[in-house]
């Protein structure tokens, strides 16, 4: 069966490997350098409504990342394994929903081109929620 289902999900496959990478590179980046993004995230927010959440929020993403990782992870072992793509879907929502909250603050703190960049990753990602769907 797995060989199957390697050839019947290539795209939903693919596009789980891309949020794994991007979402646990980027939770680790948090974890192995938080004093440096935290410094650069005040600064980025100082003039900005979230200026006193700097910390209980880059926490909040952090964690949002991470989950979003591991289930999509797992969704990729499940899919192959059991053509089960549901833990894979809870990953693709918890992607779109942690780009979103990244959107908000890049638009929050008028970062218009990173805005843009993070509206790229959710153009895979929002795919992927079709596909799953």
């Amino acid at each position: 069966m797995t060989m199957d289902n390697l050839l019947t999900y290539p795209t939903e496959l693919l596009l789980l490997l891309f949020m794994t990478i991007t979402f646990l590179q980027s939770a680790m980046d948090k974890i192995l350098d938080w004093k440096g993004n935290l410094s650069w995230l005040k600064s980025h927010f100082s003039q900005t409504p979230f200026k006193n959440m700097v910390p209980l929020l880059l926490g909040t993403v952090m964690v949002t990342e991470i989950v979003t990782g591991v289930f999509c992870t797992i969704g990729f072992y499940m899919l192959i394994v059991q053509a089960d793509g549901s833990m894979a879907f809870a990953g693709a929502i918890l992607a779109c929903l942690a780009l979103l909250m990244l959107l908000l603050g890049q638009r929050v703190a008028k970062d218009y081109d990173g805005a843009r960049t993070i509206a790229i990753y959710f153009i895979p990602a929002i795919f992927l929620v079709y596909l799953l769907h």
